[in-house]
């Protein structure tokens, strides 16, 4: 056999493997989630009587001025200051206008700690119609966490925002002021569609100067996939600090699959082809001790799932809702 024809031969079992392997994948996708829930998930506690209460669905009229989702797993010794600094913001913006009204839903994505109780003990000092506790069966991962919040919202527009605090939860005016002007000519703001990005993307050079070459090298080679495979023209996909209109985020979380750290990424491609607008805005952002991310395994996890998102959308084996499309 001389070499062409070895070449030949070869380049034909790596075509029929391709095929074969794409043929696996979309035969073995969901083509939308399933969006399973377990009957736990279904309830929050009324810690004043004890009582288990029904939580409402994003697809009922909002009740709220703003929803803010919060996922933590494990999070009893930083969630205190992050929960701190969010009401306070939150109670001072009550005392500047009295119709704004909220909600904080703490979603405890499976902790081994005293992640809930901590929840519980705001519960009882604002109550359960401000601060309200999911407690998952399991952990889901961020991004499974953030969708259970988010499908169990009430509020005109829906935050969600780390429990480390790593953005300073005052900066949530800007990304409110942004939103606000994508959705200008909209008579019903929670109706309108938009996505408002907190962004890290301007403290980027100081970090490389304080980074290793290494981490480095991973934060731009992560930052090349995100651009090849979900998103385009957003420096900072992975900031969690983002504020949707509610009928954005019944459109995005009901159509969401990934449920680890690379959720954003799906989202905003979602987003994008739908030509939902989407603005970035820069936030204030520390790093803050106790990260989960690993910076190879987390980063090397998230590539995967870049690849994965491109792919499935790709051979149509992931599909956005047809009945909840953009208008």
């Amino acid at each position: 056999m001389d070499f062409l024809t070895l070449l030949g031969y070869l380049l034909g079992i790596a075509v029929t493997a391709v095929v074969i392997l794409c043929v696996a994948i979309y035969v073995s996708s969901e083509t939308y989630p399933r969006n399973n829930v377990y009957e736990s998930e279904k309830f929050y506690i009324d810690v004043s009587t004890g009582k288990k209460l029904e939580f409402p669905s994003i697809t009922d009229a909002p009740t709220k001025s703003l929803s803010v989702v919060i996922p933590a797993y494990n999070e009893e010794k930083r969630l205190p200051v992050m929960m701190n600094e969010c009401l306070n913001y939150l109670e001072g913006r009550i005392k500047q206008d009295s119709s704004f009204t909220y909600e904080v839903i703490l979603v405890d994505d499976g902790s081994k700690d005293k992640t809930t109780e901590v929840g519980q003990s705001y519960c009882k000092n604002y109550g359960c119609d401000k601060i309200r506790i999911l407690t998952l069966a399991k952990n889901r991962g961020k991004g499974g966490a953030v969708k259970m919040g988010m499908l169990r919202s009430r509020g005109k527009l829906l935050l969600f925002a780390d429990a480390d605090g790593a953005t300073t939860f005052s900066e949530y005016k800007k990304v409110e002021t942004s939103i606000k002007k994508l959705c200008s000519e909209e008579s019903d703001l929670s109706e309108a569609l938009a996505v408002s990005c907190g962004s890290r993307a301007h403290l980027e050079e100081e970090s490389v100067a304080t980074r290793s070459f290494f981490r480095t090298i991973l934060m731009y080679g992560f930052h090349t996939l995100v651009w090849l495979f979900a998103v385009r023209g957003i420096r900072d996909t992975q900031c969690g600090f983002k504020l949707l209109t509610r009928r954005t985020s019944r459109i995005l979380f009901n159509s969401l699959h990934v449920e680890r750290w690379a959720f954003d990424a799906e989202m905003l491609h979602i987003a994008q082809c739908l030509e939902i607008p989407i603005d970035e805005v820069a936030v204030e952002w520390n790093e803050i001790e106790g990260t989960k991310l690993t910076p190879v395994l987390s980063w090397l996890e998230m590539g995967l799932d870049l690849f994965i998102i491109w792919l499935r959308y790709t051979l149509g084996a992931w599909r956005i809702k047809g009945d909840i499309k953009a208008k």
